[in-house]
Formats: structure tokens, C-alpha cells, sequence
């Protein structure tokens, strides 16, 4: 009777807890098998979405070396039609420069109105090539014959026979300025040794222009023009060196240049640097310099006196006769 009354209440709880257990676990299981199914799931898309990618990718590779094949092929086209342009620019600007030196032809030109769109791209053309130089180019002496130097050699040849022309210079002194200032500030970043040819071409088309007073006004208006000759007549080249003392005594010339940059034609490194040019082995070089030294001495002796004006005028009018073969550098 007692174990009647004890046996099932003792059963009863520990049946009822392990029934409890059994359910707890059972649901827990159900639980496990459907996050089990879920990242059966998951890892299934994950795997299709990797094969996917790696398709794609393996697509996209073949698509880059694809275009990096047409990339390179037209680099070599382009660089082909760089060459052709540049080959093709050299001998058509040698046409002009050559067709240049008749005075007939420049103002055919000028009669045409073609001159200030081709003075656009001058300047535009020159000022890309002295830019695009990197350093190796710059700082290596000696000139270049490749088909762009030749190019722009031709086309500053062509700039100087228009500037040796009465009419072509008129033309550069009042419509040429923009020209004008690209020469003197590309003759700035070419260091010394580099291009000379180019250079000499530059300083005789300014020479040319400062035959003009109204050209020769323009030019003494740039501020950086007496430290732009400072620096060309310490250059390697004795040719560079003789345009640069050719076109200080244009400046010499006239009466109100010299009143205006009267403090820096008096500067004695200026002085100094052409007297070390009198030295040269060159006899024009030479001979020029010493004209020039002579000019800048009798200059200083001079200016106290320049209030007066008579013997400014008298010293302007026997440089004028010993300048007279400088007039001859318009020969092309």
C-alpha cells in the first residue's frame, strides 16, 4: 500500500523531468537540423555565387588583356601618325622657310590674312616642344635632329624671314605679341648649350622686330628681357652669344630705350660679361663684343650728361654707323 501511495509520486517527477528533457532536446534538434539545412542552403549560394565571380573574372581578365592588346596597338599607331605629322609638319615648315626668303612671298601673306592664325599655332607649337622636353633632353648638350626639332627649327626659321621683311615685321610689332613673348620666355627655359640653332633662329627673329620702333617699344616692355640677354651671353655656344650681342645693340640704338633701361644697360655685370666675350676665339664674336663694351662704356660716360640730350644724340648717331653690320644679320 505505501508503495502504492510513494512509487508513482517519486516516478511521476522524474518521468515528468526526463519527458521534459526529452522534448527540450528533441525541439533543440529539430532547431539544429533546420539551421543545418539553412547553411546547406547558404553555403550552396555562396558556392554558385563564387563560381559566378570567377567566371566573371576570368571574363573580365580576358577582356583586359584584350584591350591591352588594342592599347598597345594603338600606342604603336599613334606613335606612327606622331611620326608621319612630325616627318610631314618638318618638310612642309622647310617649304615655308625656304618660300620665305622671298620678300614677294611674305607679303603674298600678308595680303592673304593667313599670318595670325599661323603666328597662333607657332606659338602654341613652340611652347609644347620646349615644354615637353624632360630633363634628360634639357640638360644634354648639343643639338637634336629629330623630325620635331626640325619642325620647329623650320618654323622659327619661317617666324625670322616674316620678321626680315619691312611689312612682316610692321605685322609682328602690332599683332605679333603674344609670339613675341613666347620666343623671350622659351628662350628662358632652354639652359644654356641646348638647341643653339633653335636659339640663334629665336634671337634673330627678335633682333628683326627690334628694327622696328614700335617692335623694339614691345620688346623693352618685358621685364625679364635684360636678365633674359644676361643669361644667353653667358650660353656655350659663341653663336647664341653674337645674336644676343646683336640684339643689345639694337637696343643701344635708340635714344628712349636707352633712357628707359638706362639703370640696367649700366649694370656692370652686364658690362662685365660682354667684356669677357672680347676674349673669343671668334673673330665676330669678338669684334662684336668689343663694339659692344665700347657702346656700354661711352653709355656710362655719357649719362650724367643725358638731361642735355646733345651728346646722347651724337653718341646714338656713331653707333648708328657702327652698327650698320649688325643690320646685316637679316640675311636668312
Amino acid at each position: 500500500m505505501q508503495l502504492r501511495e510513494f512509487l508513482p509520486r517519486v516516478l511521476n517527477g522524474d518521468l515528468t523531468e526526463m519527458l521534459h528533457k526529452a522534448r527540450r532536446a528533441e525541439t533543440k534538434k529539430e532547431h539544429l537540423e533546420q539551421e543545418q539545412n539553412q547553411l546547406r542552403q547558404d553555403c550552396s549560394h555562396l558556392q554558385s555565387r563564387l563560381e559566378a565571380a570567377h567566371s566573371e573574372c576570368q571574363k573580365e581578365r580576358e577582356e583586359k588583356l584584350l584591350l591591352r592588346e588594342q592599347l598597345w596597338q594603338s600606342g604603336v599607331e599613334l606613335q606612327q601618325q606622331a611620326d608621319f605629322c612630325s616627318t610631314l609638319g618638318s618638310s612642309a615648315c622647310s617649304l615655308l622657310w625656304s618660300g620665305s626668303s622671298m620678300e614677294e612671298t611674305v607679303t603674298t601673306w600678308l595680303a592673304d590674312g593667313k599670318l595670325p592664325s599661323f603666328l597662333t599655332v607657332a606659338a602654341q607649337t613652340l611652347e609644347s616642344f620646349v615644354k615637353s622636353m624632360d630633363d634628360e633632353i634639357k640638360t644634354q648638350p648639343g643639338d637634336h635632329n629629330s623630325q620635331a626639332h626640325q619642325f620647329v627649327l623650320a618654323l622659327v626659321g619661317t617666324i625670322t624671314n616674316i620678321a626680315a621683311v619691312t611689312s612682316g615685321r610692321d605685322f609682328l610689332s602690332s599683332s605679333g605679341h603674344v609670339l613675341l613673348d613666347t620666343l623671350m620666355k622659351l628662350l628662358q627655359l632652354m639652359r644654356p648649350a641646348i638647341f643653339p640653332k633653335l636659339k640663334v633662329l629665336m634671337l634673330m627673329a627678335l633682333y628683326n622686330v627690334s628694327i622696328s620702333i614700335k617692335g623694339l617699344k614691345f620688346i623693352i616692355e618685358n621685364k625679364d628681357l635684360i636678365p633674359l640677354i644676361l643669361m644667353l651671353l653667358d650660353d656655350e655656344h659663341w653663336e647664341v652669344c653674337l645674336h644676343c650681342l646683336r640684339l643689345l645693340q639694337s637696343l643701344l640704338l635708340e635714344e628712349d630705350v636707352v633712357l628707359l633701361l638706362g639703370s640696367s644697360l649700366l649694370d656692370p655685370e652686364l658690362q662685365a660679361r660682354v667684356g669677357r666675350l672680347t676674349s673669343s676665339l671668334q673673330p665676330t664674336l669678338k669684334a662684336t663684343s668689343q663694339q659692344t663694351l665700347e657702346d656700354l662704356q661711352a653709355l656710362r660716360g655719357i649719362q650724367p650728361c643725358c638731361k642735355d640730350g646733345n651728346l646722347l644724340n651724337i653718341w646714338l648717331f656713331s653707333m648708328c654707323l657702327q652698327s650698320c653690320v649688325c643690320f646685316l644679320g637679316l640675311v636668312r
